[in-house]
């Protein structure tokens, strides 16, 4: 816990001194300042973890110094000085936000207790905050499967989880890479310490560098306080990049700096903010062929690319399907009021036979479904849904015919797509909800073909 950066504002020299003297025998990092004036300078200057305020300043009072720091947004901690005749004002001090207060004459030791209930205080605080964004979705780290393929797997990750290497893992949609991240991470030193991550094509460019890298208070329009990135956030532990590959070319040049460099500058900033974080990174896209389209930095290519991990698709690792299936039928059990105490033989069957093109993402959402249509406590052929159409659940036998009548201009997917989304559609009475679940697709999706096809009632 040393290394933390303290302030005293005081206007007695020789209580400034003394506290000093005792803090950085502790190891932390202090400074002192006379009056308010300087306190905000310095503030504004450099981040401080704690500062300590005397209640009584020739230039205005220690609760008035707080109302300001807090105005300009300075991340930090308050413990406030006062008298024995002053203690209502501390109490008050503390209701103002202040964490702790020292009294007058104070002892030594004392004071380190204070400064380290502060910062304890404080990091726990932070850690629950990186806690309820780690738990905001839901998250099994548990990398199920037997084939050659995941032990091999299984045996990478115990090798280079212990290094600070930089990974970059590659695999199609829904092949498990955050799967992978979090387990390198959990294996490494760095387990105690945050995991953040970011998706770099779920958010634009500029809203992409700020996420990454924070802002400062005014830094653009509606910047009204500032704001640490998410590298900041990730101090110390493991900062995962999903989807690097649609990262903007100008993005990747910020990003190669901090690889190389472990700094960086908030948006609208000026002070050099060092960080220790180990980058390990993902994408679904073929990332030599971006650099020969000149779309992808061929320096950034190798600097993420110290350990290379390809992920194999499921149709590759189809041994694997009942132990997953088995796997998510346990998660499901313990969320669910009903139990479900397996698959039958013929559901397996079909299951094994299936390509799988959606990965083990599509097959967790397939067992869903499947457990929750299942009126029994075994999933059965009729209760699964595969390449959007529900096994034993056709479209009318009007339909059926329809299709297999019908002369389409062409023999194109596009065309049967079309016309079975339409058959779907009217089988449900264009119910856009009930017709997407059939489909096996979101309601957005459907509604994006339905624009595409020109597809109407």
């Amino acid at each position: 816990m040393a290394g933390e950066r303290i302030l005293i504002v005081d206007d007695q020299i020789s209580y400034c001194e003394i506290l000093a003297d005792v803090l950085k025998g502790e190891n932390y990092t202090v400074e002192y300042a006379l009056d308010g004036r300087s306190a905000i300078s310095k503030a504004m200057e450099s981040e401080y973890d704690v500062i300590i305020i005397d209640l009584k300043l020739p230039d205005m009072d220690g609760i008035e110094l707080m109302r300001k720091l807090r105005e300009n947004d300075l991340p930090s901690s308050f413990i406030v000085i006062t008298g024995f005749a002053s203690i209502e004002s501390a109490v008050q001090a503390m209701r103002e936000g202040a964490y702790d207060y020292i009294i007058k004459p104070f002892n030594v030791d004392e004071v380190k207790i204070h400064v380290k209930r502060v910062i304890e205080r404080a990091n726990l605080l932070f850690q629950n905050r990186i806690l309820r964004e780690e738990l905001s979705t839901i998250y099994d780290d548990t990398i199920v499967g037997m084939s050659p393929p995941i032990q091999r797997l299984k045996e990478l990750i115990t090798h280079i989880a212990p290094t600070d290497a930089t990974v970059l893992i590659y695999g199609e949609s829904g092949t498990g890479k955050e799967l992978v991240a979090r387990a390198i991470h959990k294996a490494s030193r760095r387990a105690d310490k945050p995991m953040i991550k970011v998706s770099c094509a779920a958010l634009p460019e500029s809203l992409l560098e700020s996420e990454l890298f924070g802002y400062e208070k005014g830094a653009f329009t509606g910047a009204y306080t500032r704001k640490p990135g998410k590298f900041e956030l990730a101090n110390g532990g493991t900062f995962f990049l999903d989807e690097i590959g649609d990262m903007s070319p100008s993005m990747q040049v910020k990003l190669l700096r901090v690889l190389q460099e472990k700094e960086f500058e908030r948006l609208g900033g000026t002070k050099t903010i060092k960080v220790d974080v180990r980058i390990i990174a993902a994408t679904n896209r073929n990332l030599r062929e971006a650099i020969r389209e000149k779309v992808f930095r061929e320096d950034l290519f190798y600097r993420l690319s110290v350990i290379p991990i390809a992920l194999p698709p499921l149709r590759n690792r189809k041994e694997d399907i009942p132990l997953l299936c088995e796997h998510f039928i346990q998660k499901l059990n313990k969320r669910m009021p009903k139990k479900i105490k397996g698959i039958s033989d013929e559901a397996m069957k079909k299951l094994m036979e299936y390509d799988w093109p959606g990965n083990v993402r599509e097959l967790e959402n397939t067992i869903e479904r499947a457990f929750i249509l299942a009126k029994k406590d075994i999933i059965l052929p009729e209760n699964l849904v595969l390449e959007g159409i529900p096994i034993n659940v056709p479209v009318s036998e009007q339909s059926l015919q329809a299709f297999g009548a019908m002369k389409l201009p062409d023999k194109s997917l596009r065309s049967v797509e079309k016309f079975h989304i339409r058959a779907v559609l009217e089988e449900c009475g264009w119910n856009k909800s009930k017709a997407a679940s059939i489909l096996g697709i979101d309601r957005k999706t459907l509604q994006n073909k339905i624009k595409l096809y020109g597809i109407n009632p």
